[in-house]
């Protein structure tokens, strides 16, 4: 048998394929450099920041926020896959999965990780903050009643934005423009 090795965990955080960083209210505590690489950033730039920089608006920021508060105080965890900014303003799909550290307060401390999906989705529309909301939610397979639900306006709200989505992208059916919102293309 041979000796027991100390796994350096700072060495397996910082060199993961992922980009993953740990967050103490919503502030980036210590992120790895796949994370910095995504973001077009540096380790010690990313580091003290809000997550509110990695975000394409400060009202997606906040409602975000908001929305995984529920989520995570049922499962002690969140995933979704949403638009989020580069430092030099590019936009970008991102899959984001985080784990509360402190079971009666999500934003108190956690850790996540964010997978790039731009080189399978590609952000190829200009969309508003409340169209790139709604497409993500679209994306989880949502509803137009469950979307409004989970974001507090009417049905009839979310009918308009999806027509507008669906315009943008060229969409005749809701299916079609799932598919292109996930940037597969149909034959």
């Amino acid at each position: 048998m041979s000796e027991i090795q100390t796994i350096d965990y700072e060495l397996l955080f910082q060199h993961a394929p992922v980009g993953m960083c740990i967050s103490e209210r919503r502030i980036i505590r210590s992120a790895n450099r796949a994370l910095a690489a995504m973001f077009g950033c540096t380790t010690e730039q990313l580091a003290g920041q809000s997550f509110l920089m990695l975000y394409p608006s400060s009202d997606e920021f906040e409602r975000t926020g908001a929305r995984i508060v529920p989520i995570m105080n049922v499962n002690g965890c969140y995933s979704d896959e949403r638009i989020m900014k580069r430092a030099n303003g590019e936009l970008f799909w991102c899959h984001v999965s985080g784990s509360g550290l402190v079971g009666d307060d999500p934003h108190a401390a956690g850790i996540w990780t964010f997978d790039d999906l731009s080189a399978k989705r590609p952000v190829t529309a200009q969309l508003t903050p409340r169209e790139r909301e709604i497409a993500a939610l679209l994306v989880e397979g949502k509803t137009s009643k469950l979307i409004a639900r989970q974001i507090g306006m009417s049905p009839r709200t979310v009918e308009m934005h999806r027509a507008k989505l669906m315009k943008k992208f060229s969409a005749a059916t809701s299916s079609e423009l799932v598919h292109r919102l996930l940037g597969v293309q149909q034959q």
